[in-house]
């Protein structure tokens, strides 16, 4: 498939899980991906590989985006390798979980920094040459947590709320440069994380879900390059959910 032939795409935390998916997908489609990541450069560079082997490209770029200086400079590593932004994937985000009671303030903090600020420090610094281009397509990937809430998870809940709400700010603001901001909403997904579930759990989990599975990073992908695609070009300020009908 080549939807995507001459775009190039910025996904943030795409070293593992969701993000490694959105990389290998959007490549997959013809885009050129920018692999951003804040710790681990091998398993970046394993998802740079991955892509070159099918024929692909892209390029690993270290970076917390939860800070201003890195996500500037991001974007600026994007424009000086390939000369513009289509595509910026606000994928990065992080857990810490706890009941409020005992949650820690840096809890929350490092939460909605990473999975809030990081996604509309990024989505300024790509705004600006979007808007020069008068082109570009934002994807902020939140959470049916922040559509139903989840106990324990008063932070993540908040930061994938406060998603929601940035996504159709923004798709106010920035449809008249030609720019559309989306997001995803994925359910439960299987990942590392999930994989660690004792059995019993995901049963119950899963007895809850329509569809009777779990999501698959695939499947959240999919929905991802779908939203970055042409096909989606009348659709702006969305929230898709990708939950096997959890939330419905």
């Amino acid at each position: 498939m080549t939807e995507l032939k001459d775009k190039i795409a910025l996904v943030t935390g795409a070293s593992r899980g969701i993000g490694r998916a959105i990389a290998l997908e959007l490549a997959a489609q013809g885009a050129t991906v920018a692999v951003n990541y804040q710790k681990n450069a091998a398993a970046a560079q394993e998802v740079v590989d991955e892509i070159v082997a099918a024929g692909g490209q892209a390029q690993a770029i270290q970076g917390d985006v939860g800070q201003e200086t890195d996500a500037n400079a991001l974007i600026k590593a994007v424009l000086d390798a390939y000369g513009k932004l289509d595509i910026l994937v606000n994928n990065a985000g992080t857990t810490r979980d706890g009941l409020i009671m005992m949650m820690p303030a840096e809890d929350f903090d490092t939460v909605i920094q990473t999975n809030l600020r990081s996604a509309w420090l990024m989505s300024k610094a790509a705004s600006k040459t979007m808007m020069r281009k008068r082109t570009g397509v934002i994807i902020n990937i939140t959470s049916i947590s922040g559509i139903m809430g989840n106990g324990g998870q008063s932070n993540y809940s908040a930061s994938k709320a406060g998603l929601i709400g940035l996504t159709k700010s923004l798709a106010r603001e920035l449809s008249g440069r030609g720019i559309r901001v989306n997001a995803v909403a994925p359910g439960f997904v299987q990942t590392d994380l999930t994989s660690t579930l004792p059995a019993d759990i995901a049963s119950k989990l899963i007895e809850n879900i329509p569809l009777q599975r779990w999501g698959t990073v695939e499947d959240v992908a999919h929905a991802t390059a779908f939203l970055a695609s042409d096909r989606a070009s009348y659709i702006t300020g969305h929230v898709l959910v990708v939950d096997g009908g959890l939330a419905m």
